[in-house]
């Protein structure tokens, strides 16, 4: 299609109710390991559950996301006992996908969390143990001067000794599963604003107990991960590693073969939206993921901290874009052109790993910034041409349940509460179906 043609299609696309999902329960969507970690922007199961009812034909498949995030589609899949594989450039993203995909044997993950609770309610009690009481808190020193920014004293040595206790753990399994929960609670045990979708500090917020924060999300982890553990086929809990094949890596370079992905499901990040390495720094920064924080953020795609200038763009839509937005802000525009020229990158990665026959799906919506209609799903289809790909369908939903800010103020780009923004931020979405003929 040509690119008038492609957003002619896009403009006659009605909405398909039967993909909202609006009858899902919270315990629906967040079945399961689902709500292992807090994450934003997660798509629902539902979704990619309905995309392999109608794409995945056998046993054997593998299914792809080059954007797994907190690991929907990889959960999915696994599920269903067919192969997964994926990357995420946060590695908070790769560490809770990881636990989120790997069920274990309940009773044998129950008594390891019971002791590991107990071993941290005695760091607390008045007649602990002279080795317990000489536990030193595990405090990345490179990093103290900002986790001291965003946690008191005590809570800070507090959670530093459980995390302590947590690589005492020498099952690595169950270390990763403590690690996800210890990096869940974080926010809740800190001054960081709980409302806010950017790093803030709420300095009269009264934070979490960690050894009560720690305590209640791992009795709900162990109930999702026994629900998990009682669906997924015996075959992939007895080898899990020929299922899963994950890595903390860069979208434009999946850890597939030529030719071997069948099917492709994906929620990339949106243009001018979250700084994820930003919503993410307090686990980056306990779990010492990355030396620099500023290096590490400008690795992401979609990041206001990437420009290019030495690469050009292939998508006309997304070319006429730039060009719309350059009288406004040169800096945004810039931003906007380097987010289409990775995505271009993208799609053609999965144009390499997908087998003939096999599709893509990318879930993506359009805004409005600074008065410039972003178009992304549209320049979306356009690049997956330029791809290889033949544009097989346009799925439009509404998406009542996607954790993302709705409204977005029209003269400054920026989120804002519903009374004062004047613009819908993702009212509705799109699945973008390729597919490699």
């Amino acid at each position: 299609m040509e690119p008038n043609e492609i957003i002619e299609w896009f403009k006659q696309t009605s909405i398909d109710k039967t993909w909202s999902f609006s009858a899902c329960k919270p315990s629906d969507t967040g079945k399961w390991t689902h709500s292992y970690h807090r994450y934003p922007a997660k798509f629902i199961p539902q979704l990619a559950e309905r995309l392999m009812d109608d794409y995945i034909t056998n046993g054997t498949a593998n299914v792809n996301d080059p954007f797994m995030g907190c690991g929907t589609t990889v959960v999915s899949a696994i599920s269903r006992g067919v192969r997964a594989s994926g990357t995420d450039i946060n590695k908070v993203a790769h560490l809770v996908t990881k636990a989120k995909a790997t069920p274990i044997a309940p009773d044998y993950l129950n008594k390891k969390v019971k002791r590991f609770l107990s071993e941290v309610l005695s760091l607390r009690d008045e007649q602990v143990l002279f080795t317990k009481d000489q536990i030193k808190p595990r405090i990345p020193e490179q990093h103290l001067e900002r986790i001291d920014y965003w946690f008191a004293e005590e809570v800070r040595d507090e959670l530093g000794k459980i995390l302590a206790l947590i690589y005492l753990e020498d099952d690595l399994i169950v270390r990763s599963f403590l690690r996800v929960a210890f990096s869940h609670v974080l926010k809740t045990c800190s001054i960081w604003s709980q409302g806010s979708t950017k790093p803030t500090r709420d300095l009269k917020k009264r934070p979490t107990s960690p050894h009560d924060a720690i305590k209640r999300h791992l009795s709900k982890m162990l109930r999702g991960n026994a629900d998990f553990y009682g669906v997924v086929p015996s075959q992939v809990k007895d080898n899990p590693d020929d299922y899963l094949s994950i890595r903390a890596d860069s979208a434009k370079v999946q850890p597939d073969p030529d030719n071997s992905v069948d099917l492709i499901v994906s929620s990339s990040p949106y243009v001018t939206s979250y700084e994820y390495a930003d919503l993410h720094q307090l686990s980056t920064l306990w779990l010492d993921l990355a030396d620099d924080l500023q290096e590490y953020k400008k690795e992401f795609i979609g990041t206001s901290y990437k420009q290019y200038e030495d690469k050009v763009l292939s998508s006309q839509i997304a070319s006429n874009i730039v060009a719309e937005m350059l009288p406004k802000s040169r800096k945004k525009a810039k931003e906007i052109e380097a987010f289409f020229i990775d995505m271009q990158a993208v799609f053609d990665e999965s144009f390499r790993i997908l087998k003939p026959g096999g599709r893509c799906c990318y879930v993506i919506g359009n805004t409005k910034l600074k008065g410039v209609d972003i178009l992304n799903a549209e320049a979306f289809a356009e690049s997956l041409q330029h791809s290889g790909f033949k544009l097989d369908r346009l799925i439009k939903r509404e998406i009542p349940l996607k954790i993302l800010p709705q409204k977005r103020d029209e003269k400054t780009g920026r989120f804002a509460s519903k009374d004062k923004a004047d613009s819908e931020a993702y009212p509705t979405e799109y699945i973008v179906i390729g597919l490699k003929e």
